[in-house]
């Protein structure tokens, strides 16, 4: 790296708990987004859509893209994202959903944002 260059990596780590209203909505969704895909090879369209059928978590895997989140933030470049959607039980009371909780690895705060 030399003087010139100031780019820093950052890990973000996000964790969203969604609560799914209608599930028949957000698999449509998913398909529409499918269909509208002209890269996705017939092979591979037939089995995401099979997926998404079978399971919302699959659905909104397939609709939340991680560039989406970042693309409209200026000064960043995304260079690697992976995530996985599941079926869980929530209960917001229950002290393993506590947000503010620090999970020690590597947490850092700053300017009060955690």
């Amino acid at each position: 790296m030399n003087a010139e260059d100031t780019s820093r990596f950052v890990r973000l780590r996000v964790e969203l708990v969604l609560e799914v209203h209608d599930e028949g909505e957000v698999t449509k969704a998913a398909l529409r987004r499918l269909a509208a895909d002209p890269e996705l090879p017939a092979a591979e369209r037939t089995q995401a859509e099979g997926a998404v059928t079978e399971d919302t978590a699959e659905a909104l895997a397939y609709l939340v893209d991680p560039f989406d989140l970042v693309s409209e933030v200026p000064g960043v470049e995304l260079q690697q994202a992976s995530w996985s959607s599941e079926r869980i039980d929530y209960d917001p009371d229950s002290p393993d959903w506590d947000l503010d909780e620090e999970d020690g690895v590597g947490d850092e705060e700053e300017d009060g944002i955690g």
